[in-house]
């Protein structure tokens, strides 16, 4: 019986490799090669290589390795990774060699990790054999021993975003301003050159714009474009979400397989699945910023027009799959993100294996001109923690996995971790001043997306607060001095029978009264409103004029 070899391909490195810059259009640039590393490339050097003797998925009527006498039989990619079937190692290692070559000549700077298998018969046992490798590319990632790249010699000029040898200027690549760039920036920046054609911009519109009536607004390539009000707001978003549990999800559809052929077709199927959700989501998100954008919704909202071009206040960096990053103005990145969620569990009955569909984002709201680098990592923070939210919660109440959000506003720098930011600035002698991280929705417990939204638009609008910040700040910093100071000063103010705004699913009337109520998670007092307060003028109701029928995203669906 023949043996085979089973092939695993894996990007490592890659947020560094994308967002390692504090310029966008090189992050953008940075997405669009590692993309084509794990997919595009993949399929050339298994044609390059193989000729017609080879079977990729959708692009040529169906083969069988185990049939048709293939030397190679891609399995899937999807998720930043590639799974590969070849007849024997020689034909293994020869791809390998070939997409090696093609990824250091195009992508520069970009590290893959490869495992082989052992030979191994065909049966029903190929779901164990990418099991073991699996663990094996994790162990070779952790061993990983970075390169140190000669960094030139004789006089040279360095890389502004990445410190290596200069080798052409940016100017030369449709960029607006000039400095010198490495081979690696180079190869980001022709991505996005207009000159070029722009393939990461047409990759772009074709995967998420296609089929909206984006009219003439432009998709932005710098942040300075998404949408600032000038003298009211200067802050972008950095939007990061995950899926929960995908790679256990994938194991264990996998592990219920009946042959190694029906191994293939579930993997097959489930990372397309999953693919199309994040795709279909982040459309429904273009969508409602298109919609927003030409006045259709309540709330006006100012969009950037410059040299007579029109720039929408989004733009997506990674995409496809359950991983999805996009920036946006800042006013809109709590909205967006909880829209995104949303749509993206609302994917669940697309995907094979049946089960809910959830993920967790982390939201970094800061200055437009803060480094892009640092606030993506902040953002992927903020998603960390909000997974290790679910993950405590689920334990605690014996609960499945569900959507969490969390999020930080830095109206200045930004020292330490956010755990070590939120000890130092939202702690105080009452309790903890955040609620967050936050369920996307919830049928019992108060600190919720949907609750929180609604309170922060009655904050926004209410005859009590909306036009009067003072009062608004007053209250942050009675909130600060507790339960009693709080009281006292609703009281003077006689607000609403001395209420604060109500959250559903919350009926304790001493917590409307001093903002205060006991945290059953911590065992200690947490406040219910300085996030909140924080909030209000990054809230953006999502809704649409009253002869529209566009949801809010303060609807439950």
């Amino acid at each position: 019986m023949s043996k085979y070899i089973a092939t695993v391909i894996d990007p490592t490195g890659i947020q560094p490799y994308i967002f390692g810059s504090n310029r966008l259009r090189e992050n953008i640039g940075g997405s669009y090669l590692v993309d084509r590393a794990t997919d595009e490339w993949v399929k050339w050097a298994l044609r390059q290589k193989f000729g017609e003797n080879v079977y990729i998925p959708l692009t040529q009527p169906e083969k069988q390795i185990d049939r048709d006498n293939l030397d190679a039989e891609l399995v899937y990619t999807g998720g930043g990774n590639a799974v590969i079937l070849f007849k024997d190692r020689d034909c293994a290692v020869k791809f390998t060699r070939t997409l090696s070559e093609k990824i250091l000549r195009e992508a520069p700077g970009l590290k893959i990790v490869v495992a082989h298998s052992q030979p191994f018969e065909w049966g029903n046992s190929l779901w164990e054999v990418i099991d073991c490798l699996m663990k094996e590319l994790e162990r070779k990632k952790r061993e990983y021993n970075p390169s140190v790249p000669l960094l030139g010699l004789g006089v040279t000029a360095s890389c502004l975003s990445t410190g290596l040898v200069a080798v052409d200027t940016s100017d030369r690549y449709s960029v607006p301003t000039s400095y010198p760039v490495s081979r690696e920036i180079v190869e980001k920046l022709r991505t996005v050159d207009s000159k070029n054609d722009a393939p990461a911009n047409k990759q772009l519109i074709k995967t998420i714009f296609e089929g909206l009536d984006l009219g003439d607004y432009i998709v932005p390539y710098d942040v300075d474009d998404l949408g600032r009000t000038e003298g009211r707001s200067s802050y972008m978003a950095i939007v990061h979400a995950d899926g929960n549990g995908m790679g256990d999800r994938f194991k264990d559809y996998g592990s219920k397989s009946q042959s190694d052929r029906d191994y293939i077709s579930r993997m097959r199927d489930l990372s397309e699945k999953v693919n199309q959700a994040g795709i279909n989501a982040l459309r429904k998100v273009a969508d409602r910023v298109i919609q927003l954008a030409e006045g259709k919704l309540q709330e006006p909202f100012a969009i950037t027009e410059r040299d007579g071009k029109k720039y929408l206040p989004f733009r997506p960096i990674v995409y496809g799959g359950d991983d999805v990053t996009f920036v946006c103005d800042g006013r809109l990145g709590l909205s967006l993100a909880a829209l995104y969620l949303k749509e993206f569990e609302a994917e669940k009955e697309n995907i094979s294996d049946g089960k809910d569909l959830t993920a967790c984002a982390g939201i970094a709201i800061v200055k437009t001109h803060y480094p892009f680098a640092r606030s993506y990592q902040l953002s992927e923070a903020l998603c960390s923690n909000a997974k290790k939210f679910m993950r405590d919660e689920k334990e605690r109440l014996g609960s499945s996995d569900f959507s969490a959000i969390d999020w930080h506003i830095a109206a200045s720098g930004l020292l330490g971790s956010i755990g070590e930011i939120r000890k130092r600035e939202y702690q105080v002698a009452e309790g903890n001043l955040t609620m967050r991280p936050l369920y996307l929705q919830s049928d019992n417990d108060w600190r919720n997306w949907y609750d929180f939204s609604q309170v922060v638009h009655n904050f926004n609008t209410h005859p009590d607060w909306a036009g009067s910040r003072n009062k608004v700040i007053a209250l942050r910093e009675h909130l600060r001095q507790g339960t009693q100071k709080t009281k006292q000063f609703l009281q003077v103010y006689c607000l609403d029978k001395n209420y604060l705004p109500k959250f559903t699913k919350e009926s304790n009337d001493e917590f409307y009264q001093c903002g205060w109520t006991d945290d059953p998670r911590k065992n200690e007092k947490i406040c219910g409103y300085f996030d909140a307060i924080e909030a209000m003028e990054f809230h953006v109701p999502l809704k649409e004029k009253p002869n529209g029928d566009l949801l809010s995203e303060n609807t439950t669906p």
